[in-house]
């Protein structure tokens, strides 16, 4: 095993360690929110406060707000960025068997995540309210929507596993598998997925509510515990090490469904104990749907729902024109995608930041101080995304090649990277401000930005860049970096309008 490998390997559980012995980690923080007077439905109305602005509320710094941002983007960002560092060693490992392993994997990603659309579109909703009914100090509404929004995930996402499992290979089949050896580890690596898949769906939920009250560090620290289950049980299945059978791919995928179930059960413990103090999950209440609360979750999770699908179908269209391109290709595309995934950490966590304090400074009827937030949470990720995108421009071999020791992979990923690295503020300021949307419950617009961006614009002109003009591999990214440039400029409008301030009512 490569060192770098090695390191990579070992870090989760030390920082994982370092964390059950902080025994501050869980003390209340007041938060600058706690400080400004509750609003009132005049100041909310429509017409009123529509514009952004930049002007602070009285007795408000933005130090007080930093501290905020800062307070609940951290645990994300490194929840996140280990998950994907965790998600990379997966690739790393596979790819030692070869070009058509990481090609089998990659094939399963889309179909995935199409599967996971129901489910994590009424988790938007999910976090929204939670963040609304914690501004306005309404446990009880905040409960009744982790209740509700648990039975919707088990239902969708029993259903969902079920048709995948039984769909696995026309899926890989239709995602372009090219080879029978490709075509069977695909095969073999989804089905396994769908055997863990309502725990991983259910864990989901937990996190987006446990989020919507600013509770980002115990998601953390499960899901960080699920990853070094995945990386060492991948050591084990994937090569077949202390007497277990050598099971390559689907060993990997077993792993991860593995790691997901442990993070399920630490999951559940921590929300029936509601250490968060406001949370809690109590059985006695039971889950007979309550159509209320559905409609409210609902009315924010369908548009969010449909955006995921156009998401899904746009990508799934692109990977299929990617791998018409053939297995090298894709694999280097696949690689690609990988690292670049790992950047989308740094707007991932800030989004997080971003949906949580709008939510619930609007909760509290406080517009400006959902702005005052969104616009400095956005200001630091952009910072944190430009020297990501320096390391990417300069360092593009040496990262690639720790997949792969195929060396047309390897200077094609690095030229790749360049693209990778001019997307990065413009990556980063659309998951933010997409995340400030979310929180105020407009996920209408962000539906028919993602339609005009992911469903038209990229497929389209990949296939124009790759069928039309022969670019390969180049075209697929020049189409993606378009994407990516017109979605930031049409969500930052979206965000001026200010109409977000008043967009749901619940």
């Amino acid at each position: 095993m490569k060192p770098e490998l090695e390191n990579i390997l070992n870090k989760p559980l030390e920082i994982f360690k370092s964390l059950k012995k902080d025994p501050k980690a869980k003390k209340e923080v007041r938060m600058a929110l706690d400080l400004v007077e509750e609003g009132n439905d005049d100041e909310t109305s429509h017409g009123k406060l529509e514009r952004v602005t930049k002007v602070l509320p009285e007795g408000i710094s933005s130090n007080m707000l930093y501290k905020d941002i800062v307070r609940i983007a951290w645990p994300s960002f490194l929840e996140l960025t280990l998950t994907q560092l965790t998600s990379m060693v997966d690739m790393m490992m596979v790819g030692q068997l070869g070009p058509w392993a990481i090609t089998s994997v990659g094939l399963t990603t889309q179909p995935k995540f199409l599967m996971m659309t129901m489910f994590m579109a009424m988790n938007v909703g999910a976090t929204a309210l939670v963040a609304r009914y914690k501004g306005s100090n309404e446990p009880h509404k905040a409960n009744n929507i982790l209740r509700q929004s648990l039975l919707l995930t088990f239902v969708l996402s029993l259903l969902s596993s079920i048709i995948g499992y039984i769909y696995s290979e026309p899926l890989i089949r239709f995602m372009g598998a090219s080879d029978a050896e490709t075509l069977a580890g695909g095969t073999a690596y989804l089905k396994i997925q769908m055997i863990g898949f309502v725990f991983m769906a259910l864990t989901s939920t937990i996190t987006a509510t446990l989020r919507g009250v600013g509770d980002s560090r115990t998601p953390m620290i499960y899901n960080l515990l699920a990853n070094v289950v995945n990386v060492i049980f991948n050591y084990i299945m994937i090569y077949g090490h202390f007497g277990f059978p050598r099971m390559e791919v689907a060993g990997a995928s077993l792993a991860t469904i593995i790691g997901q179930f442990v993070a399920f059960i630490y999951a559940v413990v921590v929300i029936i104990r509601g250490e968060d103090h406001f949370l809690r999950l109590n059985f006695r209440d039971g889950f007979k749907p309550h159509w209320e609360s559905m409609k409210n979750i609902f009315k924010i999770g369908i548009p969010a729902m449909i955006e995921q699908f156009i998401m899904r179908a746009g990508f799934i269209v692109y990977a299929k024109t990617v791998a018409s391109l053939g297995t090298v290709a894709f694999a280097t595309h696949q690689v690609c995608l990988n690292i670049q995934a790992l950047s989308f950490m740094n707007g991932q966590a800030f989004a997080v930041s971003s949906t949580s304090l709008v939510g619930q400074s609007l909760g509290k009827k406080r517009p400006d101080m959902a702005q005052a937030y969104s616009i400095r949470t956005r200001r630091i990720g952009m910072i944190i995304s430009f020297l990501l995108g320096v390391v990417f421009f300069f360092f593009g071999e040496p990262i690639v090649s720790l997949y792969t020791n195929d060396i047309t992979v390897i200077e094609k990923g690095a030229k790749i990277l360049k693209f990778v690295a001019f997307t990065q503020p413009f990556q980063s300021s659309q998951f933010i401000l997409t995340g400030a949307l979310r929180g105020a419950g407009d996920t209408r617009a962000t539906a028919i930005i993602s339609l005009i961006t992911i469903l038209i614009l990229r497929p389209g002109l990949a296939l124009i860049t790759i069928k039309v003009f022969h670019w390969g591999l180049e075209g697929a990214w020049i189409a993606l970096v378009s994407d990516q440039l017109l979605r930031s400029l049409l969500v930052l409008i979206r965000y001026n309008s200010g109409k977000w301030k008043t967009a749901v009512k619940v």
